[in-house]
């Protein structure tokens, strides 16, 4: 969250790399506790290197076996511990496969930009999952 010192107006914002470090702790964690995460990413400005004050972290979660319907399963993902505020994109491994065969601008994106930091920066189809 943006940080203020008391005795100046400049709010500063969490750099790349402390959101990184901080993404990281968060999907070691999530992946300890959640058995069926396949793999977690980030996308978006940070993962670019062009984030700025207001910026959010863009994840997405690769799992395994069925999920909620879409609109709520962002819901099931506690990201109160990461340093900027979160929006979580959960795909079944079912659903990644399909979305890495289409040809639409987001699936590009998602290839090109992701940065995968669960488990040890693989991709699903790394992991053998896709």
């Amino acid at each position: 969250m943006p940080i203020r010192p008391l005795d100046k107006t400049v709010i500063s914002w969490p750099d790349r790399q402390s959101v990184d470090r901080a993404v990281r702790r968060w999907a070691a964690e999530i992946g300890r506790q959640r058995p069926e995460v396949v793999c977690i990413g980030y996308f978006g400005s940070y993962a670019r290197g062009d984030w700025g004050v207001g910026s959010d972290l863009d994840i997405v979660l690769v799992v395994k076996g069925m999920a909620p319907p879409p609109i709520s399963r962002s819901l099931g993902w506690d990201t109160r511990t990461l340093p900027v505020p979160a929006d979580v994109l959960v795909y079944t491994v079912e659903e990644w496969q399909r979305l890495q065969q289409e040809e639409g601008r987001f699936a590009a994106t998602l290839t090109q930009e992701t940065v995968w930091v669960y488990p040890g920066g693989r991709t699903p189809e790394e992991k053998g999952e896709s």
